[in-house]
Order: C-alpha cells, then sequence, then structure tokens
C-alpha cells in the first residue's frame, strides 16, 4: 500500500501514532489510579494539586499544614477526594470545588465541597463510589459524611486517627 498509495499510507500512520499516544496516556492514568507516584513522592498535598489541575472544575487544595502520614492514611484521604471530584464533574454539574485537608487533635480531616446541584445523601450511599469511600475509611477505623448544602453543593467529609510518619534522616 506505500507503493501505492502514500497519502492514505501516512494519514494511516498518523492514526497509528495518535492511538498510541492515547493509550499510552490512558495507562499512565490507570498507573497513577492505582497509587500515584507523586503522593508517594511528595505527598498528599502534592498530589491533590496534581489533580486539581488536570480537572475541568476550579479546584482549591487547602493542605498547607498537614505532614507525612502513613501510605494507607494518605492514599485512603487522596482516593476519597479524587472520588468526590469525580462525582462532582460527573454527577453534581459543579464548577468549583473547595478540597481543605488538616491535621487537628491527632485526626487527619478532609472535606472535598462543590458547588453543584446536591446530593440526594439517601439515593448517594447506594453507589459504588459512595460506597468505596466509606470502605476506604471503615478500613483504616476512620468515617466519612455526606451532606447537601441548603442551596445547592454537596460536601464529603472525612477524619482518621494520626499520627505523622517518621521520617527517615537522610
Amino acid at each position: 500500500m506505500a507503493g501505492h498509495d502514500p497519502q492514505q499510507t501516512q494519514e494511516m500512520l498518523q492514526g497509528l501514532i495518535t492511538d498510541v499516544s492515547n493509550a499510552v496516556e490512558t495507562l499512565r492514568e490507570l498507573a497513577r489510579g492505582i497509587y500515584p507516584a507523586v503522593l508517594a513522592d511528595l505527598g498528599l498535598g502534592a498530589a491533590l494539586e496534581a489533580q486539581a489541575a488536570r480537572s475541568p472544575l476550579t479546584v482549591e487544595i487547602h493542605a498547607d499544614s498537614i505532614r507525612r502520614y502513613p501510605l494507607e492514611v494518605e492514599a485512603a484521604v487522596y482516593f476519597c477526594c479524587l472520588e468526590a471530584l469525580q462525582n462532582a464533574v460527573k454527577h453534581a454539574q459543579a464548577t468549583t470545588m473547595v478540597i481543605n485537608v488538616e491535621e487537628s487533635g491527632g485526626e487527619l480531616r478532609f472535606a472535598a465541597t462543590d458547588n453543584g446541584r446536591g446530593i440526594d445523601v439517601t439515593r448517594a450511599r447506594s453507589g459504588s463510589g459512595i460506597q468505596n469511600m466509606m470502605d476506604r475509611m471503615a478500613a483504616l477505623h476512620g468515617s466519612l459524611d455526606l451532606e447537601a448544602g441548603p442551596n445547592g453543593g454537596t460536601s464529603v467529609s472525612g477524619r482518621l486517627r494520626v499520627r505523622a510518619r517518621q521520617q527517615t534522616p537522610a
């Protein structure tokens, strides 16, 4: 075909390049979804900032005062916030989200609040995303709460008992 129709061959090759690039990006996203390198290397605040930068929503992250925690704690909070962000995009018709993460009284607390149309808490609890968040938190003896705002919007919040991870000397 290359000898008979170079133009069509070039178009097919360009299509293959695009397909391969898309497949590689999808694979990278899946790998990040399992446990993103930025979470392991730089911590929860940086991982949330990275996701915020990729979101179609305007996302504010407030996590400046947190330290490093055991990997399972950081992963639980990260994936709960990520699920809340995905739900805001997919179901809530939200345009903004604010994610607050802080340590207080021996607990790591987070709240992800959007400005979408709100949530029917009784229906939402039957969804697999909400159930996954609840299971993540329960596995670490934490709690998760869902709340619909009086004028719309949804807040997903959680808390886990924590101790900061010990840093190894360099």
